[in-house]
C-alpha cells in the first residue's frame, strides 16, 4: 500500500512542479488573443511618402503576436497580409469593420488588441496612446496596465482616452483595447517606429502588460 501511496505522491509532486515551471516560463498558456492589424488592401490608412499605416500595423501585430506565443499564448489575426476584410465594394469600410467585429466576437478569445498608427495635421503630437470603451468592464483595466507600462519604459507620456463613438469598438463584446503605436505625421515618431529594436521593445512591453492583466484578474 505504501508503494502505491509513494507513486501517487510522486505523480502529484511532478504535476505541481510542472505547473510551477509552466506558470513561470509560459505564463500565457491557455490564454487566447485576437490581434487586429488595422486597415489593409485598398485601405492603407495614414500615409507618409512610402510609409503606409496598414503595413506598419501588420508588422507590429505580428511581432506582438510572436512575443505572446513565446509566453504560451494562442494568437489569431483578423488579417495576415495586405488586404482588408470587406466583401462589399460599395460599402467597403463598413463591411470591413463588420467582419472584424464578427470574427473577434465569434472567436470567444480572452482579449483582443487592435493595432493602429495615428496621424494629425499639425505634426506636433507624438507617442503611443491607448484607447478603450466602457462596453466591457475589463477594458479600462487592460488599458491602464498597458499605459502604465509604456510610461514606465519611457515609451509614452500620453493619457488613456475613452472611445465614445466608434462602430467597431462599441460592438466588440470581448475585452480589449485600441493601441495607437505612434504618429506617422510626427517626424520623431516616424524615425522610431520603423526601427527593428523599437518594434521589439514596444512589443515586449505590450506582451508583459498582457501577462500582468491576466495575473490581476
Amino acid at each position: 500500500m505504501n508503494k502505491y501511496k509513494n507513486i501517487v505522491f510522486t505523480i502529484i509532486l511532478c504535476i505541481i512542479t510542472l505547473s510551477t515551471v509552466y506558470s513561470k516560463t509560459l505564463p500565457l498558456l491557455g490564454k487566447t488573443i485576437y490581434i487586429d492589424p488595422g486597415h489593409g488592401g485598398k485601405d492603407p490608412g495614414a500615409i507618409y511618402k512610402d510609409l503606409k499605416e496598414s503595413d506598419l500595423n501588420l508588422i507590429y501585430s505580428k511581432t506582438i503576436g510572436n512575443k505572446l506565443e513565446e509566453y504560451g499564448g494562442t494568437v489569431y489575426y483578423t488579417r495576415d497580409g495586405d488586404y482588408d476584410l470587406s466583401i462589399n465594394d460599395k460599402k467597403r469600410k463598413k463591411s470591413d469593420l463588420y467582419n472584424r467585429v464578427s470574427l473577434i466576437n465569434k472567436s470567444k478569445v480572452n482579449i483582443y488588441l487592435s493595432i493602429h498608427m495615428n496621424s494629425e495635421k499639425t505634426g506636433i503630437w507624438y507617442g503611443p496612446q491607448i484607447f478603450y470603451t466602457n462596453i466591457n468592464k475589463d477594458n479600462k483595466l487592460l488599458a491602464s496596465i498597458i499605459e502604465k507600462d509604456l510610461k514606465k519604459e519611457k515609451l509614452s507620456t500620453r493619457k488613456l482616452s475613452l472611445i465614445s463613438n466608434a462602430y467597431m469598438y462599441n460592438n466588440i463584446k470581448i475585452p480589449g483595447v485600441l493601441i495607437e503605436v505612434g504618429f506617422l505625421s510626427n517626424s520623431s515618431d516616424r524615425y522610431k517606429i520603423i526601427k527593428e529594436d523599437y518594434i521589439n521593445r514596444f512589443s515586449i512591453v505590450i506582451a508583459n502588460s498582457i501577462i500582468k492583466y491576466f495575473n490581476d484578474k
